[in-house]
């Protein structure tokens, strides 16, 4: 679902269909279809982008199919690159090729369009040009090969940590930042500093291939991070990653490194850095003097660049600060919820989902709930052990008054009979060590307030007191056999017996 969006972004950036393929690799008819039910419908993409990913797919699915195009180019395209190697060989010639391309594929080009495709391939592997860059379309990102030393100031070992290097197209304004790893989770966490350090967002990032962003390297289809996608569908920016082996895309950020190694790695050659708070601290400073200082053969510098022409050009920062997902497979309990195995915490669903499987989707403050690609539920994340997190309407009507049983409720309810009650009732809820035992205890102790009266309940509340007897049973005995009837005192009378083989008080002093 995070391609669809990568389609919409690419193509408002002024990104040709063929570019889109190669950049996301998807086939062309897909990216032709998407495209042609937007302009068949007149959708505007800024309020697509907007959408959440299960909405755009469901509007997009509907939509009308496109033309199937050349499907002949597509089969023949990644067979290019090896056509030129066999070209290398002794005695192989492009007659000979086509041959054996036509018996592999018979409804395949002819040999002159077979030669034309070739002869245009070629030419667009030796093409260069000087790219120029416009404000606010793209940040070139990497790290740095060269890594920096903290050193364990209580055994003396020595870790290594990892630069991150961006700067922007246009202006060449530069962001440094030295982190534990290149992991998905501090790539993404940097990225994000770096965007709020320029203050805004970029059309485009191009990323060299690095795992945490490009999960496959390849020149026609490299495959992105699905994290790395959905950060970038948060902050709107297009992904486009560099190609292998081809230095031209990702110039910028090479300079910037060369750059980086001559005015921050050795002015900090010779200090010792205990933590990457101190060390970063110091690169902080020296980027500073870096972009501040004028280029060698133009009177102004980076910063002013930037904060002159590239600032405003700028998309605004979301509201909220990207959070990294994890997603987990689940089936819907009998009791309307889901069990995050995590924090042995359930969640509450719709009570129509009982037994089927659905996909959860949790981050650090929320879990998100999904079945077929829609949203089904959506709740603050819990921490706590065994505990339960449910929203009233998700329950059946029959379990929604079980689902706002409390103590308070109870003992507001009985406080509401008799002064008597509220203690019997406070007294059945400290007896329970299993609290649902005791709320549907105290439910059919107050429910007899109407069956019975309220002066027989009162009357039965105190005899049981006297008993020390506390539960729902006993008192439904007492109100069968009348006893509530009867004064307390009545139901043992004191009876004097005189005999002689029978001490008294005094003996016992």
């Amino acid at each position: 679902m995070s391609s669809l969006k990568q389609i919409l972004l690419h193509r408002r950036n002024g990104m040709g269909v063929k570019a889109i393929c190669r950049t996301l690799g998807i086939a062309r008819n897909t990216v032709r279809k998407y495209l042609q039910i937007i302009d068949s419908r007149s959708l505007d993409v800024s309020v697509l982008l907007q959408m959440e990913d299960h909405e755009l797919q469901a509007l997009l699915d509907g939509g009308i199919v496109g033309p199937r195009g050349d499907q002949r180019y597509l089969r023949l395209a990644p067979l290019l690159p090896s056509i030129q190697q066999e070209l290398s060989k002794t005695g192989v010639n492009r007659w000979h090729l086509w041959g054996e391309y036509k018996a592999s594929d018979p409804d395949g080009y002819s040999y002159s369009q077979f030669c034309e495709h070739y002869r245009q391939w070629l030419k667009s592997r030796q093409a260069s040009m000087h790219l120029e860059h416009e404000p606010g379309d793209k940040l070139f990102i990497d790290f740095a090969g060269g890594r920096l030393a903290l050193v364990d100031p209580a055994t003396g070992e020595v870790s290594y940590a990892e630069v991150f290097v961006a700067t922007l197209g246009y202006s060449q304004f530069t962001y440094v930042e030295a982190v534990a790893s290149q992991t998905k989770e501090d790539f993404i966490a940097v990225v994000e500093r770096a965007l709020r350090y320029f203050g805004g967002v970029p059309k485009a990032i191009v990323p060299d291939n690095l795992k945490s962003a490009v999960t496959q390297a390849d020149r026609y289809e490299p495959l992105i991070n699905p994290d790395f996608l959905d950060f970038a569908n948060h902050y709107g920016f297009a992904v486009i990653p560099a190609r292998s082996r081809k230095p031209q895309d990702k110039a910028l950020v090479e300079k910037a490194v060369s750059t980086v190694y001559s005015r921050i790695y050795a002015p900090l050659r010779h200090n010792v850095y205990h933590e990457l708070k101190a060390l970063n601290k110091d690169i902080r400073y020296y980027l500073k003097e870096h972009n501040h200082k004028p280029f060698q053969r133009r009177p102004e510098s980076r910063a002013e660049l930037f904060e002159r022409d590239e600032k405003v050009m700028l998309q605004p920062l979301p509201a909220q600060r990207y959070e990294l997902k994890q997603y987990k497979q689940a089936t819907v309990m009998k009791i309307s919820h889901i069990y995050l195995k995590e924090d042995k915490h359930y969640y509450s669903v719709p009570y129509r989902f009982t037994g089927k499987k659905v996909k959860i989707a949790y981050s650090q403050s929320y879990v998100s709930v999904f079945y077929n690609h829609e949203r089904i539920a959506h709740h603050p994340r819990s921490y706590k052990a065994n505990g339960y997190t449910t929203e009233k309407d998700h329950m059946p009507s029959a379990h929604q008054f079980v689902s706002e049983w409390n103590p308070e409720k109870f003992l507001t309810w009985a406080k509401g009979i008799h002064p008597d009650v509220h203690d019997y009732i406070s007294r059945i809820l400290e007896h329970y060590s299993y609290p649902e035992q005791a709320y549907k205890s105290c439910l059919g102790v107050l429910s007899l307030d109407k069956k019975a009266g309220r002066q027989r309940l009162i009357n039965a509340v105190k005899r049981a007191s006297s008993f020390g007897t506390y539960n729902y049973s006993v008192i439904v005995r007492i109100l069968r056999s009348g006893l509530d009837r009867l004064a307390v005192e009545d139901d043992v009378p004191e009876k004097t017996i005189d005999h002689q083989n029978i001490r008294g008080p005094k003996e016992y002093r």
